[in-house]
C-alpha cells in the first residue's frame, strides 16, 4: 500500500457501528517514504512538492486504492484543514461532512507581523531540528531528558509520546516538516484560488472546530490575529458552517482535549446514519 500511494494509511474497525475511521501520514512524514530523487507522481510538476494540490492528489489516490466508501467525513486540523479543504472543492461529490479543526486561514500570509514570525522564528526552529536530528543530536538530548516531546498532558497516551520522540529524531521527517511550512504560503494561494473558482457544494455541510487560541506558545497578538482572520473567512467562504468552541484549547486540542472532539465527530456520524436511513 506504502509503495503505491506513497504514502501510509491505517484503519481501524468499530465494534459498535458499520464505520471505518482512517488515518495517514503525508509523504515523507512519519512512516510514510519520501520520494527518491528518480521517482515522480506527475503531480509535484503541477502542484510543486510539498504543496497543498500535491498532498490532496495523493490523499485522493490513497483513498481510491484504500477503497473508502463515498461520500466520507472529512476531517483536518491546522494544515491538514487547508488539504481538506482544497478537497472537498474539488472532489464535493465523495465529501458528505468536512470537519476543520482550527483552520489556518489562508489571508494569514498577507500580514507582515505573521510572516516575520512563520518565517523569521518557526521555520528556522524547524530546520534546527532537522540539522539536530540529522547529526544524531537529538536522540542524545531525548535521552538525556533535553528534549521532551511538545505534546504531552493528562490524556496524551504513551504511544502518542513515543512517535513524538521517533519524529524528533528522525531527519527524513523533519526535511519534510520543513518543505512543508516553506511552502505554506503556496498552498495557501491555491486554497484561495480553488475556493473562489470553485465553491464547496451545498450538499457538503462544514462544521468547524476552534479553541481559545490556535496556539498557546505563540504571542497573543498573533493568536488574536489568526482569529480575526479565521472568524473573516468562515463568513466569506462557508457562511452556514457549524461554528464549535472548545474552552481552553489551541491546536493540540486533538490530543489534549480528544473527547471534546470525538463527541461532535460521533455527531455528525449519528446524523449522517439517521439521512440514510430514511432516504
Amino acid at each position: 500500500m506504502r509503495r503505491r500511494t506513497e504514502a501510509q494509511i491505517k484503519s481501524n474497525e468499530r465494534d459498535d457501528a458499520d464505520n471505518k475511521v482512517c488515518t495517514y501520514d503525508r509523504m515523507g512524514l512519519g512512516f510514510s517514504k519520501q520520494l527518491m530523487l528518480n521517482e515522480t507522481t506527475g503531480t509535484e510538476k503541477v502542484w510543486g512538492m510539498s504543496t497543498t494540490g500535491r498532498m490532496v492528489d495523493d490523499l485522493h489516490r490513497l483513498l481510491q486504492a484504500a477503497g473508502i466508501a463515498k461520500p466520507f467525513i472529512l476531517v483536518g486540523s491546522e494544515l491538514g484543514a487547508l488539504n481538506s479543504r482544497f478537497y472537498s472543492h474539488i472532489h464535493d461529490v465523495q465529501v458528505s461532512d468536512l470537519v476543520l479543526i482550527d483552520p489556518i486561514p489562508e489571508d494569514i500570509f498577507e500580514q507582515d507581523q505573521w510572516k516575520e514570525y512563520w518565517y523569521g522564528q518557526l521555520l528556522p526552529s524547524l530546520q534546527a531540528r532537522q540539522f539536530s536530528a540529522a547529526t544524531g543530536l537529538s536522540r542524545m538530548l531525548i535521552i538525556l531528558g533535553v528534549i521532551e516531546p511538545i505534546i504531552k498532558g493528562e490524556y496524551v497516551s504513551e504511544e502518542v509520546i513515543q512517535r513524538q520522540k521517533y519524529l524528533l529524531s528522525n531527519p527524513a521527517h523533519q526535511s519534510s516538516a520543513v518543505e512543508e511550512h516553506y511552502f505554506l504560503n503556496e498552498s495557501a494561494a491555491q486554497v484561495r484560488d480553488i475556493t473562489k473558482f470553485k465553491p464547496l457544494s451545498s450538499r457538503t455541510s462544514v462544521s468547524v472546530i476552534t479553541g481559545d487560541s490556535f496556539d498557546e506558545q505563540m504571542p497573543e497578538h498573533l493568536n488574536q490575529m489568526v482569529a480575526k482572520l479565521q472568524k473573516k473567512f468562515l463568513e466569506e467562504s462557508y457562511p452556514s458552517a457549524n461554528h464549535i468552541h472548545i474552552k481552553g484549547a489551541d491546536w493540540r486540542m486533538i490530543y489534549k482535549k480528544p473527547s471534546a472532539i470525538s463527541q461532535h465527530l460521533r455527531r455528525i456520524v449519528n446524523q449522517r446514519q439517521a439521512k440514510q436511513q430514511s432516504e
